[in-house]
């Protein structure tokens, strides 16, 4: 965090050609409320040092005995290092004190219950304001609607999205989807009438911080592009775990404001079924080990098995299996062994949950060769300016400090990649087989490779660049574009292989869109 910030500062004074403070000015402008705390580490910068040396030197970086030393930039001249970052002086301590009291902020008596209430959000994958805890929401971020379809009434646990309606919503709409009354003109209930037998399903995914969308702004580093306007959605993209649901390959539902469009099977399925608007969840985590998605299905998933509509459950942990920062991260992926009993396990708790006639599609896991062979020669943001940071030094950065995404991909090491890739594939195997001899009671279960190689071909039809499908900053995740064209791929094979999954079409969407088009907004 402290060289990111550095090398913005740094750029910024040298793009338009000012002093630090100027630039430390600039930033604090840009950004959202003022971070005080960036006033104080601007004094310490200095043309001649980067910002591996600043961090190293204000002891907010630090070499641990017998590890390497961690950089970002090519090894700097220690030199320079002057008697301002001696830990005694007034500086340091003012410095070392800000951070630590921005870091234990959670020790205020008047803010331990609200951090408590937030780290339970962060652990459940539930709302934080849900006044009927019916695990549905009307406020956007923290795990609220942008990740699960909108409450339209938070007073009563009884309405919320995805359930069967009550008595046909003669008389109010139980199931937020916007239909509800009865047609003056032959006394049968609008959702009787438009959504009786339309086999209404809603859908649900499983994942991990691809399904999430997880994205950070390029703009946010770039100082060519940067100006107050880049960081306009900040609160919401913290308050959001810098994911953004809302345009992701499953649940996405508002149009992107990331690049690329939004498409995704949730869209797709209420085009072809209106009465399906808002039956959607998002339970993805971020993480960086493998996951055990059972333990927190309990009080994450939102479905009765009695009341509500089938669902479509994505089952998506395309990366985490194999991805760690551990030093030897071989050691730690998830075993064939281990991810039969982690998906078995998962499966038997959704048998217990899901109304009858659901589905579960399992996604293999990605072959994440391609980031290190699109990616590794190319510039960083952070290095687009003066061309001296590619994602091969951030991944070895990243790496060094035990928080990459993926050090079995991101390495130079070629061996460990083709190694990840073949325990990938060793996984994906796992998925096919439990699709192929498992069975259940309440849902029918397919398996699926994910989209990658195909969604690569489609955008090179369309005259695009490998690399423009993988996030800018991070250089791990998968793009808007990937998404939305993952989307596509999805519905084809779906379209044509399982058409019972998706259901049929509704011949009454237009007139549904006619009488209630000023009601049920997303």
């Amino acid at each position: 965090g402290c060289v990111l910030v550095v090398s913005v500062i740094e750029q910024l004074a040298q793009w338009h050609n000012s002093t630090v403070k100027a630039a430390m000015e600039r930033l604090c402008d840009y950004i959202p409320g003022k971070y005080q705390i960036m006033h104080h580490v601007s004094c310490c910068i200095d043309r001649e040092m980067n910002a591996d040396v600043v961090c190293h030197s204000l002891r907010l970086c630090k070499q641990d005995p017998g590890q390497p030393l961690c950089h970002l930039y090519s090894p700097p001249k220690l030199h320079h290092l002057c008697e301002l970052m001696h830990p005694s002086t007034f500086f340091f301590l003012l410095l070392q004190k800000t951070f630590m009291g921005f870091s234990s902020v959670c020790a205020f008596p008047l803010l331990t219950n609200l951090c408590e209430k937030i780290k339970y959000v962060l652990r459940s994958k539930l709302p934080f304001e849900d006044f009927d805890g019916d695990k549905f929401s009307t406020f956007p971020t923290l795990r609220g609607y942008h990740w699960r379809g909108r409450d339209c009434n938070d007073k009563n646990t009884t309405v919320y999205p995805g359930r069967r309606p009550d008595h046909w919503d003669a008389k109010s709409d139980s199931n937020c989807n916007g239909i509800w009354g009865v047609d003056p003109k032959d006394g049968i209930p609008y959702e009787e009438k438009f959504c009786k037998g339309a086999d209404s399903k809603g859908v649900v995914l499983l994942g991990d911080s691809a399904g999430a969308h997880f994205h950070i702004p390029p703009e946010w580093m770039t100082v060519t592009q940067m100006s107050a306007k880049s960081f306009a959605n900040l609160p919401m993209a913290f308050s959001d775990e810098l994911d953004w649901p809302q345009f992701s390959e499953i649940t996405g539902f508002l149009n992107s404001t990331i690049g690329g469009w939004t498409d995704s099977l949730y869209l797709r399925l209420r085009k072809r079924n209106r009465c399906n608007h808002r039956d959607l969840q998002n339970i993805s985590q971020n993480v960086s080990f493998h996951i055990n998605i059972a333990p927190y299905l309990s009080f994450s998933l939102a479905r009765n098995q009695l009341l509500d509509n089938p669902a479509i459950v994505i089952y998506a942990t395309i990366g985490n299996d194999v991805c760690n920062g551990e030093r030897d991260t071989l050691a730690h992926m998830t075993t064939p062994k281990e991810m039969l009993s982690n998906v078995v396990q998962a499966l038997r708790y959704l048998d217990s949950r899901l109304p009858n006639g659901s589905h579960v599609i399992l996604t293999g896991l990605v072959d994440g060769r391609f980031l290190w062979d699109n990616l590794h020669d190319r510039y960083h943001p952070l290095g687009q300016l003066n061309k001296d940071v590619t994602y091969s030094q951030l991944y070895s950065f990243l790496d060094c400090l035990q928080v990459s995404p993926c050090s079995g991909w991101l390495t130079p090491n070629e061996t460990l990649r083709n190694l990840t890739s073949e325990r990938a594939l060793q996984l994906s195997n796992v998925l096919k087989e439990i699709a192929r001899s498992e069975k259940f009671t309440n849902f029918d279960i397919f398996y699926m490779d994910f989209p990658l190689s195909q969604t690569a071909e489609e955008w090179r039809k369309m005259g695009g660049e490998p690399w423009q499908l993988i996030e800018p900053v991070d250089g791990f995740h998968p793009s808007q574009i990937a998404a939305a064209l993952g989307t596509g791929i999805t519905w084809q094979k779906a379209l044509h292989e399982w058409p019972q999954v998706l259901g049929k079409e509704n011949p009454f969407n237009d007139q549904i869109e006619a009488i209630f088009k000023d009601q049920g907004g997303y």
